[in-house]
């Protein structure tokens, strides 16, 4: 997130619904995939295996949420492993037993993106928080990939591959386990991608909506520790000075639990962060994307 003092490090975030990390949610590759169809296995090469950037906005500007739509089809959900749904059963039986507090919930599933002129296209599935640990936060993760490469020519098929960002607009009363992507509105999908990050920040580092700017889409970037796992990531302005922000962060918000700090670096060392610093390796995956993706799109102007 960029204010008059410079932008803010840290992560803000989880998955759909879900966050971004903190100044919206970015990094340097020695490779770029092309424009265009940005899919499976347009990773990008990186000096961090961690983190690859699998789409780059073109725009030094990034895009606006005017300049993004999705497309829903069933065709873009998980493929079915055979006994695949055994072992996501277990995992999550598991995990259940040791953390009683989690629940399962509906979530976008990035199949690709892609870039045509000015505009991007998200084509989304639908997936669910369960399948994610069963699938890309699994051990077996690695087997998936190489199973998915093996049967479809995509690592990620198997993959639950939840969008890291974004929200579910659920239609109505209509229960979330029977949410049906024909029942949602395209550029209600596309609304709720863009203002989800805005919610995160309000809720986890207490900033006014209001201070906040309209989120730009710098890119997408894969968290290669969750199996290549996608997230938006997004610039977003705020007209507090630091000293603001600090203040309210300490007030706390919300969801003050899911950070533990917040710092403020200048810009002009955000963009060698990864080059030079020790701080590069203290952070999380989505926060290195983020870092990465606002140097590539944005470093060489603002």
């Amino acid at each position: 997130m960029w204010g008059p003092w410079g932008p803010l490090s840290g992560a803000v975030g989880g998955m759909v619904p879900m966050g971004p990390s903190l100044w919206g949610s970015g990094s340097q590759i020695s490779r770029c995939p092309e424009p265009g169809v940005q899919g499976r296995g347009a990773q990008g090469s990186t000096m961090d295996p961690e983190i690859s950037i699998m789409l780059q906005c073109p725009s030094p500007k990034g895009l606006a949420e005017t300049e993004v739509q999705a497309e829903l089809s069933p065709a873009y959900d998980r493929r079915q492993l055979p006994g695949g749904q055994a072992w996501i059963d277990a995992v999550w039986e598991a995990r259940c037993s040791h953390s009683p507090w989690l629940f399962n919930g509906s979530k976008f599933r990035l199949h690709s993106a892609q870039l045509d002129g000015g505009s991007l296209t998200f084509r989304l599935g639908l997936t669910c928080y369960k399948d994610f640990l069963g699938t890309n936060r699994a051990g077996m993760a690695r087997h998936l990939q190489q199973q998915g490469q093996q049967d479809f020519g995509d690592s990620q098929a198997y993959l639950a591959e939840p969008l890291g960002v974004g929200a579910m607009a659920v239609v109505g009363d209509v229960p979330e386990e029977s949410i049906r992507l024909e029942d949602l509105p395209r550029q209600m999908v596309v609304k709720e991608i863009f203002t989800s990050i805005l919610r995160e920040i309000r809720d986890e580092v207490n900033l006014p909506l209001p201070t906040l700017s309209q989120p730009v889409l710098l890119g997408i970037a894969r968290n290669q520790t969750s199996a290549g796992r996608a997230s938006a990531e997004f610039y977003v302005r705020c007209s507090l000075t630091s000293e603001q922000v600090k203040q309210r962060y300490e007030i706390g918000g919300p969801e003050a639990q899911e950070s533990t700090g917040i710092i403020f670096i200048k810009r002009e060392d955000v963009l060698t962060l990864e080059q030079t610093g020790e701080m590069w390796r203290e952070l999380c995956p989505s926060a290195k994307g983020a870092v990465r993706l606002y140097t590539l799109v944005q470093g060489g102007g603002q």
